[in-house]
């Protein structure tokens, strides 16, 4: 029975893939991914069998690998993480093909946080990033910026389904119509991060309605306040 690795290949630069995926794809027979993800590391997967999928395509590639891959190794690489915001398809993933081993990579969420200076362990991660309801989400976003937390946010592109697009823009307006006062709030938005399309917006939340962002895009709200060991007694 031939080997499935899910791997994490970084936010978009090849700089940001780990060693260890490297030598994970390196080594495979079988590539299978977005087009994006692909990209990132072309120049690992010279001279392998590729499939370059979407979303409506991905489930008959995985379905025609799986009956006809034998002792081969197959890798499904997966822009940031394996492991944030990626869930529905691992979760397929290991429907599919069984024993699925699962190799962690650097998340745009974790580059977003470090360039925002906005520490994770003190901050709540949201993904919208989601194909089901979100609804419970928005909740939570509200709870945390009460709560005066710092937030990462991975918003949700849907621009063919209006009710389901919530983007910088619409998440501007959700907090308005929600009694925040937007303009009081500073955030940082990242596009593309890690590569040579990178940008960097920062100003405040009420600054984001009717703006547009890439999908590739990333939301820091910053609330953060330094407390350094200095400060305890």
């Amino acid at each position: 029975m031939g080997k499935v690795f899910a791997v994490g290949v970084g936010p978009g630069s090849p700089k940001y893939v780990t060693d260890i995926v490297k030598e994970i794809v390196v080594n495979c027979d079988i590539v299978v991914g977005y087009k994006y993800t692909l990209k990132t590391i072309e120049e690992l997967i010279k001279g392998k069998e590729i499939h370059e999928i979407t979303m409506q395509n991905q489930e008959e590639a995985y379905q025609k690998i799986s009956s006809s891959f034998g002792n081969k190794t197959c890798v499904v690489p997966f822009t940031g993480d394996v492991n944030f915001s990626e869930s529905e398809v691992v979760d397929r993933l290991i429907e599919i093909f069984g024993d699925v081993q699962i190799v962690p990579g650097i998340s745009s969420v974790q580059v977003a946080a470090s360039k925002a200076r906005v520490p994770l362990d003190k901050s709540k991660v949201i993904t919208m990033h989601i194909s089901t309801s979100i609804e419970e989400k928005k909740i939570e976003l509200q709870k945390a910026l009460i709560d005066g937390l710092s937030i990462v946010l991975v918003p949700r592109p849907w621009p063919k389904e209006p009710t389901k697009h919530f983007m910088q823009s619409e998440i501007a307006v959700y907090l308005k119509n929600h009694g925040f006062d937007t303009a009081g709030m500073k955030v940082h938005v990242f596009e593309f991060l890690t590569t040579e399309k990178e940008t960097h917006f920062v100003g405040t939340v009420k600054d984001l309605e009717g703006k547009q962002f890439s999908d590739l895009s990333v939301m820091v709200f910053d609330q953060t306040k330094l407390e350094s060991y200095i400060n305890f007694k």
